[in-house]
């Protein structure tokens, strides 16, 4: 008799889908990165000595053994501070909500996750081309003999460092924290409607947003219907319409161009929508204002 079991879906609480640059960084007391930004995570450890990190409009001292990150999009620097410091940097793309945590925050690492640091520069060190002291590469270069299985590795060890991290920001109650995965897909949730609104005029698909949050598209799915009974489709198409509404409201666009700037196939394919939508053309829409007026 063919015996039955039943197979358990793992949750994925960090999910790392990109490394974008490593670096290990020996400078004397004259460095100066006068800063960035970028769409992606940055982590950044120092090693020994002291700097001074610029953080929007906010100012800090890292000590050897402190570990700051940098969100997407924020504007960051970094000098020495009267020392010849060292320190560890890798950026990386992880559209994880519980990444939340990490959003302007900086911590004395414990020494027990000190060695994960470590084991992210071995693994890299034998992957890829890792280049000392300059700041301005933009493309990790794999190595011709690279050892097998280093890219996994540095993505597993750089997941664990960062679940552990968690769990220290969840044991000490720094911040509000995901409990359980009623909450966490709560969250996924609100994070996929403000993705939709923030990206309303644009032409994404559900393939876009899955690789964004890094779930598959059947879970994204499966889980934003049951949290709002709508599919991520629907709930996209719901909002383009809302501003199509404001926009003829507002009357300094016309169809077409209204029809363009929310990348609409064609005016056709609009009007279609708007009227499945609004229970009226959008034509029908402009007249019943202007009868309300």
């Amino acid at each position: 008799m063919k015996a039955r079991y039943i197979k358990t879906k793992l949750s994925t609480l960090i999910n790392v889908t990109k490394i974008v640059t490593i670096h290990y960084n020996e400078y004397g007391k004259n460095f100066n990165f006068g800063g960035e930004s970028h769409d992606f995570w940055e982590m950044v450890y120092v090693d020994k000595g002291r700097v001074l990190v610029k953080r929007e409009n906010e100012e800090m001292e890292l000590q050897q053994g402190e570990v700051i990150f940098h969100k997407p999009n924020e504007f960051h620097a970094i000098r020495a501070a009267d020392s010849e410091p060292n320190f560890f940097v890798i950026s990386f793309v992880c559209n994880s909500p519980s990444m939340s945590c990490f959003e302007k925050y900086t911590t004395k690492l414990d020494k027990w996750l000190r060695p994960y640091i470590s084991a992210i520069i071995k693994e890299a060190d034998k992957t890829f081309v890792i280049s000392k002291n300059n700041p301005g590469i933009k493309k990790l270069i794999k190595r011709q003999n690279a050892v097998i299985g280093g890219e996994q590795l540095v993505k597993i060890h750089l997941e664990q460092l960062l679940i552990l991290l968690i769990r220290n920001i969840q044991k000490i109650g720094e911040i509000e924290f995901f409990p359980d995965k009623a909450s966490m897909e709560n969250h996924l949730t609100a994070a996929v409607k403000k993705y939709l609104e923030e990206n309303v005029e644009k032409n994404y698909k559900i393939k876009d947003i899955s690789a964004h949050f890094g779930y598959s598209k059947s879970y994204l799915q499966r889980i934003f219907h049951e949290q709002t009974g709508a599919s991520i489709a629907s709930y996209g198409i719901e909002l383009k319409i809302k501003l199509a509404k404001q926009l003829i409201r507002e009357g300094n666009l016309n169809f077409t161009e209204i029809s363009d700037k929310l990348s609409f196939d064609n005016p056709q394919y609009f009007s279609r929508v708007f009227k499945r939508i609004a229970g009226m053309t959008p034509t029908e829409f402009k007249l019943s204002l202007d009868f309300v007026s």
